[in-house]
């Protein structure tokens, strides 16, 4: 499975990378909308974990041609809001897969991902 992680801050990256990593994931990291739009260009990708707040970027334009250049990929939004605790988030983006917290326990997110991989 092929996870593109989109997360401004490095040292959490590295955390959810090495529980993707125990799991048989293949990780590429990426720190911008630029990095990112960039590694959904250069090869497969199942799963995105996605920060909603994207540092000097738009979540919302990744997650767009997330949805035109990998169809099959599936959107793990992750954010410290409650902007979309409505759940509108599926309405915005067909390709979200789940929104959980930022907060949300490593292992979690790396079982959360590791399941929607399995269908992408």
């Amino acid at each position: 499975m092929n996870v593109l992680i989109v997360e401004g801050d490095r040292d959490l990256c590295t955390v959810w990378s090495r529980h993707l990593e125990r799991l048989g994931a293949t990780v590429t990291v990426a720190t911008s909308q630029t990095a990112a739009v960039q590694a959904l260009r250069d090869g497969p990708i199942q799963v995105i974990i996605l920060n909603l707040h994207l540092p000097g970027g738009s979540s919302g334009a990744v997650a767009d041609y997330a949805s035109y250049r990998r169809p099959n990929a599936r959107v793990v939004f992750v954010t410290n809001e409650r902007f979309f605790s409505d759940g509108s988030i599926f309405n915005l983006f067909p390709n979200t897969a789940a929104f959980v917290a930022a907060k949300t326990a490593p292992a979690d997110l790396a079982a959360i991902v590791e399941h929607h991989g399995m269908s992408a």
